[in-house]
């Protein structure tokens, strides 16, 4: 039983942006959300705010709670701004920071059993690192205990020589690092208040402190600058990729294609280079998904096919093939054994099965029946530059080239709608309908005005 607070108050001046640091994403999510949903398992999130304070308050919405730090003085002095969730709670604390989006679920709750399983007063996540530059170092005594822990620009140089870094992630409990806040100095190089110099003072009062070395020393990388996110990018890009393979899932090129952490993936589906997949999106199995396509927030079913395309918020059922240059947007419903083919865009519809919508089309605002053939050129024009309307297309009907559908209009089963016809009133049943003026053909036209040039 833990709550957690996570540091996001920094300004982060090498990101060179107007925007917060833990607000940068990687893999289509904020640094910070990473961590917060590390912390699955805690009672209480509370996200300790500063620079840009709106910007995350209205980012992370009510999913947390929040404590602002108005002046930055140390990870200590941050902490402290969250004292009034944890000084009178009966548990522990967690401390992690918004920058740090590579720590797992399975990470923070192996050092949670650690930390309760050695009846710790704090543990400290560490990791093993060859090249140790700029973290804070672990010092601990002949025994392996934990002293203290060393800022880089305040350690020795023997110190500068441990290759056991601080991750700035630990546990506490909560009572104890409570009182232990009011003992925090700030005289050292920073003139700020280090939430590190709790271990020593909890030490020196007769606590037992512990470390949990994290095995992979990748989950504990903070982000200061954008060469760092891209990194960060690649590390979780490889592992979502990764845990689809091992799932049965087939990808071409993986290092081209970025999927969301949420997405879900059936087996022997494959995944096309260029292929961007975001936000809570399934797939069936034995799809071929791309290449160079992005969906976002949708479902797909079984068998589907899905080239060089974009489709957002919709639903694509089995054996059905989109692309390529096909763009499905928002609140659409595509059935069974369709064709939506290059150049057609399809939004805030239905379409049912068998339909064919080969090219050059828009279907917008639309309900649309079954074994429907759209002709190349079919607009739905559904916007009279005030409202939208809706029309609805029965069974069977067959659209020749070129139509306009003004709506609202709905056309009934077995219709057959002649090329080039603009419709602006209901069709019958079984009816043909022709919008369109009579062919007149002049003979020896050409020649004759050709003559009146010459004169």
């Amino acid at each position: 039983m833990y709550n957690a607070v996570i540091l996001a108050a920094g300004e982060g001046k090498r990101m060179k942006s107007s925007k917060s640091k833990v607000l940068h994403e990687v893999i289509f999510k904020p640094l910070v959300k990473w961590v917060i949903e590390a912390t699955a398992d805690a009672e209480e999130k509370i996200v300790v705010v500063g620079h840009c304070a709106d910007q995350v308050m209205e980012a992370l919405g009510d999913t947390v709670k929040f404590v602002e730090q108005k002046e930055r003085l140390g990870t200590g002095h941050a902490v402290m701004q969250a004292r009034k969730f944890f000084e009178n709670y009966d548990g522990d604390v967690a401390v992690l920071t918004g920058d740090t989006p590579l720590i797992t679920k399975e990470t923070i709750d192996l050092a949670y059993e650690f930390h309760k399983k050695e009846g710790n007063s704090a543990t400290v996540l560490t990791a093993k690192i060859d090249n140790p530059f700029g973290y804070g170092r672990i010092i601990r005594d002949v025994k392996g205990n934990v002293q203290k822990i060393v800022e880089q620009k305040d350690a020795n140089d023997e110190e500068r020589a441990v290759n056991e870094i601080n991750s700035g992630m630990f546990f506490f409990n909560a009572k104890d690092l409570a009182k232990t806040l009011d003992m925090l100095k700030n005289d050292n190089a920073q003139g700020e208040y280090y939430l590190t110099d709790t271990l020593e003072i909890l030490i020196s009062g007769g606590k037992k402190v512990g470390a949990f070395v994290v095995e992979d020393s990748d989950e504990i990388l903070g982000i200061n600058d954008r060469v760092q996110l891209a990194e960060a990018q690649k590390i979780l890009q490889s592992r979502i990729v990764k845990k689809h393979l091992l799932n049965g899932v087939t990808f071409v090129s993986p290092e081209t294609c970025y999927i969301s952490s949420e997405t879900v993936i059936g087996n022997d589906t494959i995944i096309m280079p260029g292929t961007i997949i975001k936000g809570n999106t399934e797939i069936g199995s034995n799809c071929v998904i791309g290449p160079n396509t992005q969906i976002t927030d949708s479902k797909i079913a079984d068998y589907v096919e899905m080239n060089s395309s974009v489709m957002l918020e919709s639903f694509v059922d089995e054996h059905t093939k989109v692309g390529p240059f096909a763009y499905i947007r928002p609140n659409c419903k595509i059935g069974k054994n369709i064709k939506i083919g290059d150049f057609v865009e399809i939004k805030n519809a239905t379409i049912d099965d068998g339909t064919k919508v080969s090219h050059l089309t828009y279907v917008g605002d639309a309900d649309v029946g079954k074994k429907v053939n759209f002709g190349c050129g079919t607009v739905l024009v559904n916007y009279d530059g005030k409202k939208k309307f809706r029309s609805t297309i029965g069974d069977d009907v067959f659209i020749g080239c070129n139509t306009n559908l003004v709506s609202p209009v709905t056309v009934e089963d077995n219709s057959f709608i002649a090329a080039g016809s603009t419709i602006t009133d209901n069709i019958p049943k079984d009816s043909l309908a022709i919008a369109r003026a009579r062919q007149v053909v002049k003979p020896e036209w050409k020649k004759k005005r050709d003559l009146n040039y010459k004169k």
